[in-house]
């Protein structure tokens, strides 16, 4: 008879509840390299604490969108002492919170009175699926609010009129747009300043992880820092254009002399920056004027000239 396993000891199938996965994915964790064999007591495969270990990071590692290929190099640097410990913290470091806003907590009747008072169950489910709201296990009636400040803005736009559809629609023309220009920035930053330890396998020591994960914090603010500056500068020079058009304004333009001004229609001052540029928009206009007001004297001229000769002609 064959004493019992001690406790630190697991048959396949009892690391697989422990670890909530498969048998199936754990003999294909072995496959890969990614899982040490078990060790061999008698007829059976026993495995250790350090299995259920491993297999929890594999689990971390792939929530966090790893592959199992780039998992399988992380493993091998920890196991052959290049330090986990590092790269680890520069994952948390890049995973971590982009902003200072704190997340808050809403039950669903402050929500509702929040959009003016009528319940919508469609609007709060297409806000849980952009990620406005979360739902919280085990309170039906609460929800985690990731940005107050993004609803702040959707209670505001509804409160000027704006419906919840076109605020919901907005939102995933905006996100899309934004994660472009996260793109763009990212793609800048890995090129400048990433490159050097994200393409030499050797360097990613816990040393040099510690020193990427200190620039991605002093990096981090200036992604925010230039698209709010960019944002108010495009604002301010859309939305005075925007007016400009949609009121009909006319938009007085100083004559090359300077002495007096006239008032022109805003599309077609408009137009004219368009063609020529704003520096030159007077310029354009007052030639524009000058060969008009020349092309129309000819023409009293020549309309002149043939009366006159039809005078003699009747004479």
């Amino acid at each position: 008879m064959t004493d019992p396993p001690p406790r630190s000891a697991y048959r396949l199938e009892d690391l697989a509840h422990r670890t909530r996965t498969t048998v199936r994915t754990i003999r294909a964790y072995q496959d890969r390299g990614l899982l040490r064999r078990p060790e061999r007591r008698g007829r059976a495969n026993l495995y250790s604490e350090a299995h259920v270990t491993r297999l929890h990071q594999i689990a971390h590692l792939l929530d966090r969108g790893y592959t199992l290929a780039s998992i399988k190099e992380l493993l091998d640097a920890w196991d052959t002492g290049r330090g986990l410990g590092g790269v680890l913290g520069l994952v948390n470091e890049v995973e971590g919170p982009w902003t200072d806003e704190r997340p808050d907590r809403i039950t669903r009747a402050e929500l509702d009175a929040r959009f003016g008072g009528a319940p919508d169950d469609d609007a709060v489910t297409e806000a849980v699926e952009l990620g406005v709201l979360e739902r919280i296990e085990g309170d039906a009636e609460t929800f985690l609010v990731p940005s107050p400040q993004e609803l702040s803005a959707a209670v505001e736009l509804h409160a000027a009129g704006v419906p919840l559809s076109a605020i919901s629609d907005h939102l995933r023309e905006l996100r899309a747009q934004v994660e472009h220009i996260a793109a763009r920035f990212l793609e800048f930053t890995t090129e400048y300043v990433f490159a050097g330890y994200l393409g030499d396998p050797g360097l990613r020591t816990d040393a040099h992880a510690a020193e990427a994960a200190s620039l991605v914090r002093r990096l981090r603010p200036l992604a925010q820092q230039t698209m709010s500056a960019e944002l108010a500068r495009a604002m301010r020079s859309l939305a005075t254009r925007h007016l400009r058009t949609h009121l009909g304004a006319e938009k007085p333009v100083e004559s090359t002399s300077g002495s007096r001004s006239v008032a022109l229609p805003a599309a077609t001052v408009a137009a004219v920056e368009r063609l020529v540029g704003r520096e030159r928009v007077s310029e354009f206009i007052a030639l524009a004027a000058k060969r008009e007001v020349g092309a129309r004297a000819l023409d009293v001229l020549a309309s002149d000239a043939l009366c006159g000769r039809d005078v003699d002609e009747s004479a």
